[in-house]
């Protein structure tokens, strides 16, 4: 029986032997391959597609004018794709070129084994490409890449199936439910990629939607709503596919996802369902100044699935559900028309003369910048002074005047009026009266006193 050490030194040196024998007959296969014209003659043909479709792509691109410059921020989301595209042209012809190519020599009966060696290759740089040009979130492209390339690469040499053989026998037992880790890594990488299309998908379609000049705002905001839920729905069902679930079943379950709708999100439903209502009947759009029964008060920014957002001149987002603009009153101040009429109130003393102060008021109020005056605006709309009432201190006055939007925020004119109501008056010599009291005090010691006697008599009196 032979010691450890020499059963030791014997298998290693077997296993040297065989990676010797190995590696010789490696070699032995490339000296083969290169002894053979064919060899050459694939090499030849790899460097002339790659340069045929270098060319073809460089004269496409020059050719084009959006695939030319790198498109800016803002740009049309259409020019944009046409560049990302015109990144694709030379990876994607090399690609079919080296196809047609292994086809052709298959037919030939040659064994082009550099072609498809290099087809591999080119189907790999297309996927490098592919989402380099489309994928912007550099996580999502990691991912993209760390995963998609090694899957490729196991699928172009013949060992993806091996491998998910394996993945396919780790599985646990869950009830009657038989969970497997290819079931688990195919959700997980399909869903993400789902996820991922979904998302781009929706903001390219809702960004050339709203880009559609010859359609109003609430038909673009309908058709981008539409456009959502179709896509969400064509997502879900895809996934529900992946995940290995027979959507016919799905129908069994119809009747009891109605109830569920019906009762449990009957509020989510009417919300979406209102939201639909709103833009369809143009009763709200993108921009309207509204105020809500409640107080509320802002600009429509954004309508969602289920609530609309206003946003307020205090830079605050108010969420206010879609159903609210249905059940409740609503006053939209910008809708017909952006033109509003506002007022501001102000006293003079009774000595002036208000025939010729409404006139210097008038001219005043006019002069600002965003006060709609002018010979060629109706009369009705310039602006105008007014006495109001007579007060205990004054004469109470008031003008009106009609501006382009709201009197709140960068297009505050109320206050600016104000200043200069009280600028023009003083300019006039006019001051603003208050309440002023005159308090009289009898110099008869006898007489203030009995006036004082009098006035408690009289208090107990009432008193009683």
């Amino acid at each position: 029986m032979m010691p450890n050490n020499e059963l030791n030194n014997t298998d290693n040196t077997m296993n040297f032997d065989y990676i010797f024998s190995y590696l010789n007959d490696a070699l032995v296969a490339v000296e083969d391959a290169l002894s053979t014209p064919h060899t050459y003659f694939q090499l030849l043909t790899v460097a002339v597609i790659y340069l045929i479709a270098f060319l073809i792509a460089s004269k496409v691109r020059s050719s084009i004018k959006f695939m030319q410059e790198t498109p800016n921020e803002g740009t049309h989301p259409f020019i944009t794709l046409v560049y990302r595209i015109g990144e694709l042209i030379f990876p994607l012809l090399a690609l079919i070129l080296l196809m047609m190519s292994a086809g052709f020599s298959e037919a030939m009966a040659y064994s082009p084994w550099l072609i498809k060696t290099a087809y591999a290759i080119a189907v790999m740089l297309f996927f490098y490409a592919l989402v380099t040009a489309f994928v912007v979130n550099h996580i999502a492209s990691s991912l993209f890449k760390w995963i998609g390339l090694p899957i490729i690469f196991l699928k172009l040499v013949g060992l993806l199936p091996a491998l998910i053989e394996v993945l396919r026998d780790a599985s646990m037992e869950v009830g009657n439910i038989n969970i497997t880790a290819y079931g688990v890594v195919r959700v997980l990488i399909f869903g993400s990629f789902l996820f991922w299309l979904g998302r781009a998908s929706n903001n390219f379609g809702k960004s050339v939607i709203k880009r559609q000049e010859s359609l109003d705002v609430p038909t673009r905001e309908v058709f981008s709503k539409l456009f959502e839920v179709t896509l969400f729905c064509i997502i879900a069902l895809l996934l529900l596919n992946v995940m290995g679930i027979n959507l016919t079943t799905l129908a069994v379950f119809g009747g009891a996802l109605g109830v569920g709708l019906g009762l449990g999100l009957q509020t989510i439903a009417s919300n979406f369902i209102s939201g639909i209502i709103i833009l369809i009947d143009k009763s709200l759009t993108v921009g309207d100044f509204v105020e809500m029964d409640d107080g509320q008060k802002g600009f429509v920014r954004e309508f969602r699935m289920r609530y609309t957002i206003l946003e307020t001149y205090d830079g605050k987002d108010i969420l206010v559900p879609n159903e609210k603009f249905i059940s409740s009153l609503m006053i939209n101040w910008t809708h017909k028309d952006p033109k509003q009429r506002y007022r501001v109130d102000f006293s003079v003393p009774y000595s002036t003369n208000i025939r010729e102060m409404v006139e210097f008021i008038k001219e005043a109020v006019a002069e600002h910048p965003q006060v709609i005056s002018g010979l060629d605006v109706p009369y009705e709309e310039r602006p105008d002074c007014e006495i109001d009432s007579f007060g205990d201190s004054g004469i109470n006055m008031f003008v009106e005047f009609w501006i382009e939007g709201i009197d709140d925020g960068k297009n505050r004119v109320g206050g600016d009026l104000l200043l200069t109501i009280f600028e023009t008056l003083k300019a006039h010599s006019i001051d603003i009266p208050f309440p002023q009291r005159e308090v009289r005090v009898l110099r008869d010691d006898e007489g203030f006193t009995a006036n004082i006697k009098m006035t408690k008599h009289k208090a107990g009196k009432s008193g009683d």
